[in-house]
């Protein structure tokens, strides 16, 4: 019997199902609970926190004990910085050497072109996410501390850094971080920590390496510009759409709003924390808010979606075709139809998954169908921002939405190979026309 051979794609989404197991069966233990959750909450807050979503059907502030919470951070700075990440930190610290396998599986985890240097950028990778996250506790301590004493201060500063930076909506509050809608350090600190998370980790060091912006690549040159301008029109939309709605914005004074808006418009594409009630949103706002999930962080990033350098790929290109010409050109640089095409076959995939299981939850869930969408997509942006649904899902609703979430994490193109890696051919066929539009 020949050894079962896996490709890294399979041996890493292997890896990601056999930590959200694990995290499962840790959150069960009595000693983790206050009360009784059942399996499919406790499978379903793991791969929650693994997938770095923040969907939860139960408060996890009021039914985990210290122990249930600790377990909660660890999954989520797992699965947010990579588990071949942390592989790698300890195979340094026990002085092995890290073979021509484990710098493939790198490779795929970082989504890095070439094997060179994945080593350096893990281990850099770990250092700086370690020595933001410190930063982070550190100033939202300044904060917290003299409202809930040292021991409380600090550790709320540390689990909320972990789950900013990963960009995972967790809050150990039930109305998530409402409380603190007009806060400017809890508002700077968190969303700071979310857009560093979200830029991606080869962004962050081609920036901190290089200092200069014509030195810069051109994936981190799109992703700051993009960044920069879907963020900016996310809060000016946000502010305008609901300034009126009592529920939301209309209630709060001049200088809360224009924080709400701030804070509300720069989470949605990566962390699912609010200071909002979601669940009261305009029509408008949260069909914005589908768009910005949908489109989600940077690549290389602890974010999900399909990935803003995918939409802006996407985005060129089409205004490439539109003005009839033959080559997408960004930044002075051509770029290869084979990039087109993977971008447009990740944005593709992504959307025909989302349809397929919001009908499908349309027929198990009673709830609306913006609202179920709403649910969808936040899932599979990895985002956890809801309207108020994820309580309410049935067994099959909250089955199919952590399917959601896994398929958000991994990405619709590993899962692809995965199951199946494609064979290159060099048989050629004759070309073919077919009528479009």
């Amino acid at each position: 019997m020949k050894p079962l051979k896996l490709t890294p794609p399979q041996l890493l989404a292997f890896m990601f199902l056999f930590l959200v197991v694990i995290g499962g069966v840790l959150l069960k233990l009595p000693i983790a609970t206050n009360k009784h959750i059942s399996w499919l909450d406790a499978f379903f807050l793991s791969t929650s926190a693994a997938t770095v979503t923040g969907l939860a059907p139960i408060d996890p502030g009021s039914t985990f004990t210290l122990f249930g919470e600790v377990v909660l951070m660890v999954l989520i700075q797992v699965g947010g910085l990579g588990i071949m990440t942390f592989a790698v930190l300890v195979v340094i610290v026990l002085g092995k050497k890290i073979g021509m396998k484990q710098r493939m599986l790198m490779q795929e985890a970082l989504n890095q072109p070439s094997l060179g240097g994945v080593i350096r950028l893990a281990r850099n990778l770990l250092l700086f996410a370690l020595f933001m996250e410190v930063v982070g506790a550190a100033l939202l301590a300044i904060d917290w501390v003299p409202k809930m004493g040292w021991a409380k201060g600090l550790y709320y500063s540390l689990f909320h850094t972990i789950a900013s930076f990963n960009n995972a909506g967790f809050a150990l509050w039930p109305d998530n971080l409402s409380r603190f809608v007009g806060d400017p350090i809890v508002n700077v600190t968190v969303s700071l920590l979310v857009i560093i998370g979200g830029l991606g980790f080869t962004v962050v060091f081609d920036v901190l390496y290089q200092r200069r912006w014509r030195k810069l690549s051109l994936h981190t040159k799109l992703m700051l510009i993009m960044t920069l301008v879907v963020n900016v029109v996310a809060i000016v939309a946000i502010f305008l759409f609901e300034r009126h709605n009592p529920k939301t914005l209309g209630s709060l004074s001049l200088f809360e709003q224009l924080w709400a808006a701030y804070f509300q418009g720069i989470t949605p594409r990566t962390a699912g924390f609010n200071t909002i009630d979601i669940g009261s949103l305009e029509q408008p706002t949260a069909m914005l808010m589908i768009f910005l999930m949908f489109i989600g962080a940077g690549s290389t990033s602890t974010g999900g979606g399909i990935k803003l350098t995918t939409f802006a790929v996407i985005v060129f290109a089409v205004m490439s075709f539109l003005k009839g010409k033959e080559e997408t050109v960004i930044g002075m640089r051509t770029i290869r139809h084979t990039i087109i095409l993977r971008a447009l076959a990740i944005a593709s995939m992504s959307m025909l998954f989302i349809f397929v299981v919001t009908m499908m939850l349309t027929l198990t869930e009673d709830a609306s169908l913006l609202a179920l969408l709403f649910e969808v997509v936040s899932a599979f942006g990895t985002v956890g921002l809801s309207m108020n649904l994820t309580p309410h899902l049935s067994t099959i609703g909250k089955m199919l939405i952590i399917g959601v979430m896994l398929f958000g994490k991994l990405g619709p193109l590993t899962l692809v190979y995965t199951i199946a890696k494609p064979k290159k051919t060099n048989i050629r066929y004759p070309n073919g026309d077919i009528l479009t539009g």
